[in-house]
């Protein structure tokens, strides 16, 4: 099938008339939190972060009873004081607050399943902690 120049220069303006989303636009929600909040919050899913990793190493060289105390004490039900997680969650969407509750659940499944000396069933325990963190970074943002 044969094009004419014009057909196709058209065609080719239409295509560059299509606003294309940008790299750059945010689509998830904005949670507005007093600056000093935003900067706890960021510290906090940064000390996340290196935790995960640390769970990560530790079931690579099978220190279940060491990755078990870990999880449960910085990431567990049983950190939410540390981290002022009752202080900072009124700001949340109720949503938000469900997703960030599950993540501290599944960190204590993980420290009982740890113990258990099971790794593909402590990966497996793992990969809910950062489901977890997957979905609330997927819909909420901060800044």
């Amino acid at each position: 099938m044969k094009t004419s120049l014009p057909l196709l220069l058209a065609g080719l303006i239409a295509l560059t008339a299509i606003p294309a989303l940008s790299m750059e636009e945010d689509l998830r929600e904005r949670v507005k939190l007093p600056e000093p909040m935003q900067h706890h919050l960021l510290g906090n899913m940064r000390k996340h972060l290196e935790v995960i990793n640390s769970l990560i190493e530790m079931l690579g060289s099978e220190d279940f009873e060491e990755a078990a105390a870990l999880a449960e004490s910085e990431l567990g039900m049983s950190s939410l004081e540390k981290h002022g997680a009752r202080h900072i969650a009124q700001y949340y969407p109720e949503r938000m607050q469900q997703i960030g509750t599950s993540m501290h659940k599944a960190a204590s499944r993980f420290a009982r399943t740890a113990m258990e000396g099971d790794l593909p069933a402590a990966n497996r325990a793992l990969a809910e902690i950062t489901r977890a963190c997957t979905n609330c970074h997927a819909s909420y943002r901060i800044r």
